[in-house]
């Protein structure tokens, strides 16, 4: 029952709020810095728990960060406060954030897409030179995905994929492991694909917003080393897949029965995401801001009546919500100094700035295999960014860029579970592979993707390309 889980939470929050001198010594934590903490911990416990959906805790957030810790609070908690109160546009600005309108440009370009099939389509045609053979259609599904999954939801891109499977496995016998292969092959690409761009995975977009300044990184310049590294996980994910689960099946045939929509408004859909993709990946070139291009899909598409009033319905507010809790929680740890006080009171000094790295980004996809990966990122990344600004090894290692890439990355290799991700839901829902399965194949991907991580984000930083 939620109730047993909000209890002890409440209680928690409670003493921390309250009585912080219980447990922390006296003038350790400014009165902010403690209430801001108690915020802190009631977020990780309630996102750890799932006592509440993971949304409904990020606007708990934001309502107690403002009526708490804001020249906006109620006279007697603001007076305790003194100079240290924290703007409230400052955690309301979190609804406003960049990072919120680069991933609803997102949605837009999911939903037009997914409106005029250009997402099946394209998936009929890139599917086709890869033939019958049952090991060349896995790699050919699992490619499709993961490119797919750079721009559109990974939930969304998992849907579409084990919909065009459907037929497919449908005939195979379900006790060929083939056939577990090839269903659990779209949740792990969907899952990899996602650290392809900034707007792949919600963690991504979370790390790219404090890439600005002296820390800019471009959206190609993101793509140019998450995609080759995407590339080596897929290709070790599919070898892998078939050494675990050997077919039975030689041929497979993959029929989609769909054409490219002609007219205006699918035409104006083709153009404006053709458009986007390549302003997205050129920003260097033209000077636009992948935020700023963000607004060109929604603009475009809501004009032309190709993304209509009912079709916003259809957005997922939900992780716009829980993007926006992060960034009010990262606001408030960074403002109010409570990230760098932490940092200091460990002795990371005792550790390389190496072993600093592996170490988060081990920690970082341990967690994401047990919690949302969103709010893995949320709790994780304003630490990571503290440390890799107040700590000199980190800072010759490629300092913020190389923290928050390898917080943003690893959260996407959390997916040891069918809880771990909506795509790994979404292939158990199937009945076709069990949780066995997702752990099987977890144990061997993901450490071996936080190694390649740490050693490709080392070798960049070592040749200053950060």
């Amino acid at each position: 029952m939620p109730l047993k889980k909000l209890i002890p939470i409440s209680l928690i929050f409670l003493v921390l709020f309250f009585f912080p001198q219980m447990i922390f010594p006296e003038g350790m934590f400014s009165v902010l810095q403690q209430r801001v903490l108690a915020i802190f911990v009631l977020a990780t416990m309630m996102w750890i728990s799932d006592a509440v959906p993971a949304f409904a805790t990020s606007l708990l957030i934001i309502m107690l960060l403002v009526l708490t810790t804001t020249n906006s609070a109620p006279f007697p908690l603001r007076e305790a406060l003194g100079d240290e109160a924290l703007a409230y546009t400052s955690i309301f600005n979190s609804f406003a954030s960049p990072v919120i309108i680069l991933f609803l440009g997102g949605f837009f370009i999911a939903m037009a897409c997914a409106k005029y099939k250009l997402d099946l389509n394209l998936a009929r045609v890139l599917l086709k030179p890869f033939g019958t053979r049952y090991e060349i259609v896995m790699l050919g599904v699992m490619i499709i995905t993961a490119v797919f999954s750079m721009f559109m939801s990974n939930t969304a891109t998992s849907v579409m994929m084990l919909t065009i499977m459907t037929p497919l496995l449908a005939k195979m016998d379900s006790s060929d492991p083939g056939c577990r292969a090839l269903v659990i092959s779209i949740p792990i690409a969907a899952n990899l694909g996602g650290m392809g761009t900034p707007i792949g995975t919600p963690p991504n977009a979370i790390a790219f917003r404090y890439f600005v300044g002296e820390y800019a990184l471009s959206f190609g310049g993101w793509m140019a080393f998450a995609v080759p590294v995407t590339v080596v996980l897929i290709a070790f994910s599919w070898w892998l897949l078939q050494k675990l689960y050997p077919s039975k099946s030689k041929e497979i045939s993959i029929t989609i029965d769909s054409r490219f929509e002609l007219g205006l408004k699918p035409y104006i859909v083709y153009g404006t995401v053709i458009t986007t993709v390549l302003l997205w990946m050129l920003s260097s070139f033209h000077g636009i801001n992948a935020y700023a291009v963000a607004i060109i899909p929604v603009a475009v598409f809501s004009l032309t009546g190709i993304v209509e009033k009912n079709d916003l319905k259809n957005i997922s507010w939900d992780v716009l919500w829980l993007l926006a809790g992060g960034i009010a929680i990262g606001t408030g740890l960074a403002s109010s100094g409570l990230a760098e006080k932490v940092v200091s009171l460990v002795p990371f000094d005792n550790y390389s700035g190496a072993m600093i790295i592996l170490g988060i980004s081990i920690l970082c996809m341990v967690m994401a295999t047990f919690m949302s990966h969103t709010a893995t990122a949320n709790l994780l990344m304003p630490i990571a960014v503290s440390m890799s600004v107040s700590i000199a090894s980190i800072a010759d290692l490629g300092g913020l860029v190389v923290m928050g890439t390898a917080v943003a990355l690893a959260s996407s290799l959390g997916m040891g579970l069918p809880i771990s991700t909506p795509p790994n839901a979404l292939a158990h829902a199937t009945g076709l592979v069990d949780t066995k399965d997702f752990i099987r194949t977890a144990r061997i991907i993901s450490p071996v993707g936080v190694l390649l991580i740490y050693g490709v984000l080392l070798g960049l930083a070592s040749i200053n390309f950060f």
